[in-house]
């Protein structure tokens, strides 16, 4: 799979798989994986929830979009984003632009299934997280598609995987 050039980059709704996903592609790859939520809390020295409390999410979007544009610098490597990367036209270009960009569709129910005990996605702390992802969802599904090279459907783990490294494969 050496064959298969420039960044990967992983977008998609929270609980889609990005992180555990790339982590794996990328040993797959032999590639650095970088998370790009995991290194704004790594350069911050606080967790996310904090950053959205101090600096509400424009804040926090502020800093996204610096690491992004930090991380897609970075050559052959695996991307994690953030749920809300794409929400800005500069981070969809920057992504677009800087390697191939692979959409893991989720449906909401499967989302809430993998979120429900984390404590540590600050827009799922509401009454009813499942309206939230599906709020989410029917915001961000076309701006996730129009952003993305491909697009992966993410249900079970281990099909996602080869779906997505057949995909690779093919537009190598």
């Amino acid at each position: 799979m050496e064959h298969i050039n420039g960044n990967l980059i992983l977008i998609g709704l929270m609980g889609a798989g990005k992180t555990t996903l790339g982590k794996h592609v990328a040993q797959i790859l032999g590639r650095r994986f970088y998370d790009s939520d995991h290194e704004i809390c790594s350069s911050s020295g606080v967790s996310i929830p904090t950053i959205f409390d101090m600096e509400g999410e424009q804040g926090f979007r502020n800093r996204e979009s610096a690491m992004l544009n930090k991380l897609a610098a970075e050559r052959n490597i695996v991307l994690s984003t953030g749920g809300g990367a794409v929400l800005r036209e500069e981070n969809r270009r920057c992504l677009r632009e800087n390697g191939t960009v692979v959409y893991l569709h989720t449906q909401p129910e499967v989302l809430l299934e993998r979120t429900r005990h984390d404590t540590n996605r600050p827009l799922l702390q509401v009454e009813d997280p499942l309206a939230k992802l599906k709020e989410l969802y029917n915001m961000r599904d076309r701006i996730y598609r129009e952003t993305a090279h491909i697009v992966i459907e993410s249900e079970n783990y281990q099909k996602t995987v080869d779906r997505l490294l057949n995909a690779l494969r093919q537009t190598a």
